[in-house]
């Protein structure tokens, strides 16, 4: 596995990192114990960094995780929604606690859209860095689905910058992959450390793994690259293609058997998007939010890929 240092914060993580989303209630919902299971393996193949949240609740997994490794070195960052200082203070001891940490390494504001959305949480921001500065945090940062997200992160001079990037650019709020790719390179020129989300745009791009994986990892300015994963053999594909640039036959078959399942999250405004381009008339927009026909749809990811919102994905 391969490690690189997150610009200028001085943290080394490795080149792939669990993206713990999955494991927990929002997805896939695997129980603490099967959930840091899949974590821990991760952890002993030599993946050091964690990506999680505030909503994602999967502290508990985690800190499964970390008890049956034992080490010390494993990086965590994680979000908050917090616009205030009382938020944002509820939001890092509940990290702490609940992960048995003194010191989180990395905090971000969750998907700020702009300068002007950092700036409507700038108190919790600023609580943020009072925590670096008495050893709490270890880096701040945002988490975003937009490029002027990121151009706002180097405007406030933060010190990592997480932003949604894959090859057809899905999810990408106001503009294209290119253009995210531009603004993520620039923001690594300003010293900022950049880790990627959604290389495989929610699960809407599995039909092609294989060139998803390649582009992010073209993107030689990413220290990082956070993939969701839910069972071992998962983590051992994942592992393989960073190693070694393949996924390992017998693995790549029992992945392809296994059945995928489509979920659109609370945050569905039922605009139709989804309906318009489903070929299987399994979208359909009923009080105010997208349904999903199951018995109708064939998760080929058109729909997330349509979805203005990024509500819509494929576990």
């Amino acid at each position: 596995m391969q490690y690189r240092t997150l610009g200028k914060t001085g943290i080394s993580v490795s080149r792939l990192c669990f993206g713990a989303l999955t494991v927990g209630p929002c997805q896939a919902d695997l129980s603490p114990d099967l959930g840091g299971a899949v974590i821990a393996h991760a952890i002993e193949r030599g993946v050091n960094f964690i990506d999680t949240a505030q909503l994602y609740q999967s502290y508990e997994a985690i800190k499964t995780a970390l008890d049956r490794t034992k080490r010390s070195d494993t990086v965590i960052a994680s979000k908050t929604y917090a616009y205030t200082a009382e938020l944002a203070e509820e939001a890092v001891e509940e990290a702490r606690k609940k992960l048995d940490r003194d010191v989180i390494d990395i905090f971000l504001l969750h998907e700020q859209e702009s300068e002007h959305t950092v700036a409507g949480h700038m108190p919790a921001l600023e609580r943020l860095y009072k925590y670096k500065a008495e050893g709490i945090i270890r880096a701040v940062g945002l988490s975003t689905h937009r490029i002027s997200g990121v151009k706002a992160s180097v405007l406030h001079s933060l010190d990592v910058v997480f932003p949604l990037l894959n090859v057809d650019g899905v999810g990408i709020g106001d503009g294209t992959a290119d253009q995210m790719a531009a603004a993520a390179r620039e923001a690594a020129d300003a010293g900022l450390g950049v880790y990627i989300m959604k290389p495989f745009g929610g699960g809407n791009l599995l039909s092609k793994t294989e060139e998803c994986l390649r582009y992010a990892l073209s993107q030689d300015y990413a220290a990082s690259i956070a993939v969701g994963m839910q069972s071992i053999d998962e983590v051992e594909a994942d592992l393989s293609f960073f190693e070694k640039g393949c996924f390992p036959p017998e693995i790549k078959s029992r992945l392809a058997s296994l059945p995928r399942r489509l979920i659109i999250e609370d945050h569905c405004i039922g605009c139709g998007s989804c309906e318009r381009v489903c070929g299987q008339d399994a979208m359909h927009i009923t009080n105010g939010r997208a349904h999903c026909d199951t018995k109708r749809c064939i998760t080929c990811g058109y729909c997330g890929a349509a979805c203005p919102e990024t509500c819509i994905k494929i576990i």
